[in-house]
């Protein structure tokens, strides 16, 4: 029987760290096999964990909510059959929704797999202003979290923090929740956390008492006001809801979209990923100094130049014979060195970006 175990969390949450703790602390031992969902054209963290000796299947074509109804149940049945695991860990991507990924394991329907755990990551500096600008993703995650384990609580005020908990139980009242700073727990207290089976139970009931889709077979609590573009599944068979063509591509128009200004908290509609987020990312062969991605990604908080920046993330090789690895989300770029890549990758994802003033500030 192999464990799942599913790690969601919005954009620069934790998820990739935590698991690296879990991994190293908890999970040793293990035959494990690591699922990743990217949103966007280019993969960035499996080069992060390789060095853990993890074995790594990146799905990059596209947003969450389509790959799992389709690419990702024959990616889960050819892990099975190829590895036979102990233990499967899912990381879908930070703007995909848990609840779509619990379905899609779900739809597997197979006795080689139990769900094991359901945790999200939730930054406890960033909850107040993700519940309010993207709730229908984040809210999500939070709501059919069997357990949600908060991150960066190193240094924040007790206010603050009280503050957040108290957002989160409004959504959730029921998962196993961690507000102690990861440093002081071991990954062996994490896991007994999160694999809280009454929690799950509760997490599982959630999901089945909502209602399913006929047309997609997603789960969505608000069926009545819900609207799909399904012309890639059923073309020219009925009128359609959005202007969008939902064909993974990457430039969108957004004018009918609701942004990131808007309250989504009370928004009943249900929207794919790549409806609201957009992703620039290429490969270069540029070499950077240190100083030229700290200036970089500093300069990405400029919303009226580049868009509302929500993630960025790369692998690239420098000057002087080195590579840089970085990670920024608002307000907290983190720039440190690390091991070669086959080519250099920049990757940011964000709600109206502008890309083209995105790869003059890269030089990409």
């Amino acid at each position: 029987m192999t464990k799942v175990d599913i790690f969601s969390g919005f954009l620069g949450a934790g998820k990739t760290t935590l698991i690296k703790k879990l991994i190293a602390e908890a999970y040793s031992g293990e035959k494990l096999v690591l699922i990743e969902n990217e949103f966007g054209e280019i993969g960035i963290d499996g080069g992060f964990l390789q060095d853990a000796g993890i074995e790594i299947t990146e799905m990059n074509s596209g947003c969450i909510c389509c790959s799992l109804v389709g690419d990702f149940g024959e990616a889960l049945k050819k892990v099975l059959a190829q590895y036979a695991p102990d233990r499967i860990i899912i990381e879908p991507s930070g703007v995909g929704k848990l609840s779509d990924v619990i379905a899609a394991v779900n739809n597997i329907h197979s006795d080689e797999i139990i769900l094991n755990s359901f945790t999200t990551v939730v930054d406890a500096n960033k909850c107040k202003m993700y519940i309010k600008n993207f709730g229908e993703f984040f809210n999500n995650q939070v709501e059919h979290a069997s357990a949600i384990v908060l991150s960066h609580t190193k240094n924040i005020s007790d206010e603050k923090l009280s503050a957040c908990v108290k957002l989160l139980r409004e959504h959730n009242s029921k998962a196993e929740l961690i507000t102690t700073d990861w440093d002081n727990l071991s990954g062996n207290q994490i896991v007994l956390a999160i694999e809280n089976k009454d929690t799950l139970a509760d997490a599982l009931k959630t999901l089945q008492d909502e209602e399913v889709c006929p047309v997609c077979g997603h789960h969505h609590e608000h069926e009545h006001e819900h609207h799909h573009d399904h012309e890639h599944e059923h073309e020219h068979e009925h009128e359609h809801h959005h202007d969008h063509e939902h064909e993974h591509e990457h430039h969108h128009d957004h004018e009918h979209e609701c942004c990131c200004d808007h309250d989504h908290e009370h928004e009943h509609h249900h929207h794919h990923a790549d409806d609201v987020f957009t992703s620039w990312g290429v490969e270069t062969t540029k070499k950077f100094t240190a100083n030229d991605i700290t200036a970089a990604l500093n300069e990405l908080s400029n919303e009226e130049k580049y868009g509302i920046i929500l993630r960025a993330k790369g692998i690239v090789p420098t000057t002087d014979g080195t590579w840089i690895h970085f990670d920024y989300v608002p307000g907290e770029p983190d720039v440190r060195t690390g091991s070669a890549a086959t080519i250099g990758r920049l990757c940011v994802i964000g709600s109206k970006i502008a890309e083209k003033a995105i790869a003059e500030l890269f030089g990409a």
